[in-house]
């Protein structure tokens, strides 16, 4: 199939998006260049092959064999404050569990397109258990794919996982099995840096892991990295994010030092963790929501997997009564989360601009 086929705006988005061939479609026709709509504004690229990684940084790793250890609680704590991000290793997940779910993420995007167009789905809500399938746009006036195909699948009481795709399947409630334990615990040891001591299992719950979702993201070899992206710089909307990803690299997060970008390198077994703007908001700033984004590569097809973990809808954010005991100043509003949450998105990629909508 010629590469000039895909000229015209419309039948790119028709080819990638409604007829469910994805950016990996795309791909498989032989393209020798990156297409007009899928070149990035200037502002948005990231070549990891020429960006110069600051050695002298890097997110801190934390050892998790030991749950009871006050200097892994401590270090937790810390790495959000300072951080945002951090990896954690020995953090009870096996790591067969963590690479047939990577296999899984094959599998599904190297079907044809007439079978993954069946999970396709225009418009999904945050709550909707049908998995959804689809090929990132930027800012929706600039109709700009990213390099990456992605699927979701929604983990909460009630979701369907029938209605997921046999390749992932039975991967994925594997996987989240381990991992909203895994969430559980990492909250907990964050809320008590913030003298929050009350059980998530009780009114918690719904504010803090009200609406999960474990989505696949797939990023196809790049005949030109340097033009595109795999994923814009954005935050997250989330209370967390639990981020696996394979070895292929790609991962970049916003550094403290003069604004400079972090590689996240692939370590096996571990997973990346890194605090949402929910929980930036309720911890009244003490906790950072940061910038991070993925390149892509121009021989290897990456996966990532992120788990998010937010409040539900009908939730109202705002900072905790007890980060304010003392006097402390909100700088947040209490705001009903599915507000923020279209607020968020609509506005998506704007970095850490969507929290002045929470802002006093």
């Amino acid at each position: 199939m010629s590469c000039t086929k895909f000229e015209g705006r419309v039948d790119i988005f028709d080819f990638v998006i409604k007829k469910a061939n994805g950016i990996k479609g795309l791909v498989d026709t032989g393209l020798e260049n990156v297409p007009k709509q899928c070149i990035q504004p200037e502002n948005q690229r990231l070549d990891k092959n020429q960006l110069q990684i600051n050695i002298q940084e890097s997110i801190p790793t934390i050892d998790l064999s030991n749950w009871d250890d006050v200097n892994a609680a401590k270090s937790i704590q810390e790495a959000a404050s300072k951080w945002g991000f951090f990896q954690i290793i020995n953090h009870g997940i096996p790591i067969e569990v963590l690479e047939n779910l990577k296999e899984a993420g094959h599998r599904f995007f190297e079907l044809p397109a007439e079978e993954k167009i069946k999970y396709y789905k225009e418009n999904a809500g945050p709550d909707e258990s049908v998995l959804l399938f689809w090929s990132a746009i930027g800012e929706k006036d600039e109709k700009v794919l990213e390099w990456r195909d992605s699927i979701k699948h929604g983990c909460n009481p009630g979701d369907d996982s029938n209605l997921w795709p046999p390749q992932t399947r039975d991967q994925v409630l594997e996987y989240q099995k381990w991992a909203i334990p895994l969430a559980k615990k990492l909250l907990e040891i964050l809320l008590k840096g913030l003298n929050v001591n009350e059980n998530i299992d009780g009114t918690l719950e719904p504010l803090l892991m009200g609406t999960m979702a474990i989505n696949m993201n797939y990023y196809p070899p790049c005949p030109n990295p340097s033009l595109t992206i795999g994923c814009r710089r954005h935050c997250d909307v989330s209370c967390i994010t639990i981020l696996l990803q394979d070895d292929t690299g790609g991962l970049f997060v916003r550094g403290t030092k003069d604004n400079n970008w972090i590689h996240v390198t692939p370590v096996k077994g571990a997973l990346a963790v890194n605090i949402g703007d929910s929980l930036q908001i309720m911890s009244n700033d003490r906790y950072k929501s940061v910038e991070h984004c993925a390149a892509v590569d121009s021989s290897k097809a990456r996966i990532s997997i992120p788990f998010f973990v937010n409040p539900r809808l009908d939730t109202v954010i705002g900072p905790f009564p007890q980060v304010l005991e003392n006097g402390e100043k909100p700088v947040y509003k209490q705001v009903l989360f599915s507000d923020y949450w279209e607020y968020f998105f609509s506005k998506r990629p704007s970095g850490k601009a969507s929290l002045d909508f929470a802002k006093i």
